[in-house]
């Protein structure tokens, strides 16, 4: 399915407030809300729109500590690794990745003890690297039509 211009116009609406009715979207873009509800069917049904969520703030939610931690799995560890990491709760994104690492984790902690520990279960899997996230530069950036 092509994304035209009104879909588009649909979509902004959407990822700035997922929440928006479609009646709001559809004064803001200049149709009806059932079509605006037809359109978000069809983008739905074509795993355009992916999905809805809630976004939540580590901090308020009690983690004092986010991280970006790398993963360069020993021979043959990828695999399990891939399976296992699905399990961790403090994994929040988790990424393959080309290039001398394997696996990019975003990742929520509680505190440095909780880090130490949480490494202590990765490096069964191989080499690790730590980077903690002193703020956010760009968060949640809409994802916008090609030019």
């Amino acid at each position: 399915m092509k994304i035209d211009a009104l879909n588009w116009q649909i979509l902004n609406c959407l990822q700035a407030n997922a929440r928006m009715s479609n009646a709001e979207i559809g004064r803001r873009v200049g149709v009806s809300s059932p079509a605006v509800a037809e359109r978000i069917k069809k983008m739905e049904d074509t795993e355009i729109i992916q999905g809805y969520a809630t976004l939540v703030s580590p901090l308020e939610a009690g983690y004092q500590l986010k991280a970006i931690i790398t993963l360069r799995a020993f021979m043959g560890m990828l695999k399990p690794f891939l399976e296992k990491v699905k399990s961790f709760d403090e994994v929040v994104n988790c990424y393959r990745i080309t290039g001398n690492e394997n696996i990019v984790m975003e990742v929520v902690l509680k505190n440095q003890k909780h880090l130490e520990s949480f490494i202590d279960r990765l490096i069964t899997y191989g080499e690790t690297k730590t980077q903690i996230v002193l703020s956010h530069v760009v968060k949640n950036s809409a994802i916008k039509p090609i030019k």
